[in-house]
C-alpha cells in the first residue's frame, strides 16, 4: 500500500512538472510568486533584525524615507516597466538594446530629478517630513529613489521576456544583500542618531550594486548580441512619451496608493505611527504582490501572442493567495508580536483588515491586466483612478481618529469600490452581448464568457489595423509590431 501512495505521489509530481513547463502562464506566475516569497520572507527577517536593534523612532524615520523614494520612483519610472514588456518580446540585439538603455537612463533621470525636488519641497509642507532637509536628506532620497526605478524596471525586463528564474535570482541577492549589510552595520560599534541612516544604507547600497551588476551581466543573457550603451536612445523619447501617457498613468493609479499611504501615515500622524504601519503593512505585501505578478504574467503571456485566460489567471491567485491569507488572518498577532508586543498592540487589527482587502484587490488588477491586453486603455485609467481616489482620500480622513488603523478600513473601501464595479461592468456587458450576439457584434468586456482573444467586430477591425482608440493612446499590443515596420519602411527588423 504504501508503495503504491509513493508511486502515486511520485505520478503526480511529474503530471505537475510536466504541466508547469508547457504551461508558461503557470510557470512564469509561480517564478514571479517565488520572488515574492523571497522578498517577503527575507524582507521580514531584514526589518525583524532592525525592530529588535534599532529603536522605534529610528525606524519610522527609514521607513518614512524609503516610502517617499518609492513613492517619487513610482512617479517618475515614465511607464518604461510596461513598454519593456510590451516592446522587448522579438526585438533584434539592436533595438533591444535600444529600448532598454533609453527606457533605464531616462527613468533614472527622471527619478534622479524627481526626488530632489521632492527633498526641497516636502519638508516646508509636512513637518513630519523635517529628515530630508539638508544635502544628507536629499542625497538618501535621491540614492534610494533610483535604486528602487532601476531594480524595478530590471524585474520588468524579465517579465518581457518570461524568464522569470532570472528575475528570481536577482532579488534574492538582493534581499539577502540587505540581511548581510544590516549584520555588517548592526556589529559596529556605536548608534544612536545614527541608525535610521544605516539601516538606509543597508536598504539601498545592496539594492544598487545588483542592478549594476545586471545592467552589466543580464542583456548579453536575455538577448545574445545585446549590449545597453546610450547610443540612439533619443529615438526613445516618442515611445516613452507613448507610454508616459498610457500605461504609466495606469500604473500610477494603480501602484501609487501602495507607496502613499506610509507618507500620508508620517506626514498626519508622525514617524512612530508610521513604523507600526509600515511593519504591518510589510507583512501583509506579500499578498498584494501576487495579483500584480501573476497580472504581469498575464499580459506578457499576450504580448508573446500565447492564449491565457482571465480565469486560468484567477485561479493561480487564488491558489498561491489562499493558504498565507489564512495563516495571517490566523496569527497575525503572533507574527506581529516577534518585532515586539507594541507592534502587535498597534497593527494586529490593521494588518487582519489588509489581508480581506487581497481578494478584492486581486479581482481589480485581472481586470486591469485583461483590458490594458486590449488596449483599452481609458476604462484602466479611470477604475484606477476610482481606487486611489477613494483610498488616498478616506486615509487622509481617517488617520486622525483612526490611527494606522484608518488606512487599513480606507485601503478595504478602495478596494471593494473597484472590485464592485469591475463586477458591474462585467454583468453589464454579458447581458449586453447576450441582446447583441446574434447580430455578430463583439464586446471587449470581461466576464464569464471573455475569451483570450478579441472576438466579433473588434477582431475584425484590430485584423485591418483600424481598431479605434482615442488620440494619444498607447499602441495596443497586437499593432506595436506593425506599427513598427510601417516606420521602417515596411521592412521587418528595419528599424534596427
Amino acid at each position: 500500500m504504501d508503495g503504491r501512495r509513493r508511486s502515486g505521489a511520485h505520478d503526480v509530481l511529474i503530471r505537475t512538472a510536466r504541466r508547469l513547463r508547457d504551461d508558461s502562464l503557470a510557470r512564469n506566475s509561480l517564478l514571479i510568486m517565488a520572488t515574492t516569497v523571497v522578498n517577503g520572507g527575507l524582507g521580514y527577517l531584514y526589518w525583524m533584525l532592525a525592530a529588535r536593534c534599532v529603536p522605534a523612532s529610528e525606524i519610522g524615520t527609514a521607513t518614512a524615507l524609503i516610502s517617499a523614494a518609492t513613492a517619487v520612483s513610482m512617479i517618475a519610472q515614465l511607464g518604461a516597466g510596461h513598454m519593456f514588456i510590451q516592446r522587448l518580446p522579438g526585438a533584434g540585439p539592436a533595438r533591444w538594446s535600444r529600448i532598454v538603455s533609453g527606457g533605464l537612463i531616462f527613468a533614472a533621470a527622471a527619478t534622479a530629478a524627481a526626488a530632489t525636488a521632492a527633498a526641497l519641497i516636502v519638508p516646508r509642507v509636512a513637518g513630519n517630513f523635517g529628515f530630508l532637509a539638508g544635502l544628507p536628506g536629499l542625497a538618501a532620497l535621491v540614492c534610494a529613489a533610483v535604486a528602487v526605478t532601476l531594480t524595478t524596471l530590471l524585474d520588468n525586463v524579465y517579465v518581457a521576456h518570461r524568464a522569470g528564474h532570472g528575475m528570481l535570482v536577482r532579488n534574492l541577492a538582493v534581499a539577502a544583500g540587505k540581511i548581510l549589510a544590516l549584520l555588517a552595520i548592526l556589529s559596529l560599534p556605536g548608534g544612536g542618531a545614527g541608525w535610521a541612516e544605516a539601516v538606509l544604507l543597508s536598504w539601498t547600497l545592496p539594492t544598487l550594486l545588483v542592478s549594476v551588476l545586471t545592467v552589466i551581466v543580464g542583456p548579453g543573457r536575455l538577448r545574445p548580441g545585446a549590449r545597453l550603451r546610450p547610443a540612439g536612445i533619443r529615438s526613445e523619447l516618442p515611445h516613452l512619451w507613448t507610454a508616459l501617457t498610457g500605461h504609466h498613468l495606469i500604473n500610477l493609479a494603480q501602484a501609487g496608493p501602495a507607496a502613499l499611504l506610509p507618507v500620508l501615515v508620517t506626514a498626519r500622524l508622525g514617524s512612530d505611527a508610521n513604523a507600526h504601519f509600515y511593519l504591518a503593512w510589510m507583512t501583509a505585501s506579500m499578498l498584494f504582490m501576487v495579483s500584480p505578478a501573476v497580472a504581469s504574467a498575464l499580459y506578457a503571456e499576450r504580448t508573446n501572442a500565447a492564449r491565457a485566460g482571465v480565469g486560468r489567471a484567477a485561479v493561480v491567485v487564488l491558489a498561491l493567495v489562499g493558504a498565507p491569507a489564512l495563516v495571517l488572518l490566523a496569527a497575525g498577532d503572533a507574527i506581529l508580536g516577534m518585532f515586539s508586543a507594541g507592534y502587535a498592540a498597534e497593527g494586529g487589527l490593521l494588518l487582519k483588515i489588509l489581508v480581506v482587502a487581497a481578494l478584492p484587490d486581486a479581482v481589480t488588477n485581472l481586470a486591469v491586466a485583461h483590458w490594458r491586453s486590449r488596449g483599452d486603455f481609458r476604462r484602466c485609467r479611470r477604475l484606477n483612478a476610482v481606487r486611489a481616489g477613494a483610498c488616498l482620500l478616506l486615509t487622509w480622513w481617517l488617520l486622525p481618529g483612526l490611527g494606522v488603523t484608518g488606512a487599513g478600513v480606507a485601503w478595504l473601501a478602495g478596494q471593494t469600490t473597484s472590485a464592485l464595479l469591475v463586477a458591474a461592468l462585467a454583468g453589464r456587458q454579458r447581458f449586453g452581448r447576450q441582446r447583441l450576439g446574434r447580430h455578430g457584434f463583439g464586446l471587449r468586456g470581461l466576464g464569464p464568457g471573455a475569451s483570450e482573444t478579441t472576438s466579433g467586430a473588434v477582431a475584425h477591425r484590430r485584423r485591418q489595423g483600424t481598431a479605434t482608440r482615442a488620440v494619444g493612446e498607447p499602441v495596443p499590443v497586437h499593432l506595436e509590431g506593425e506599427k513598427d515596420r510601417q516606420r521602417a519602411g515596411g521592412k521587418p527588423g528595419g528599424f534596427q
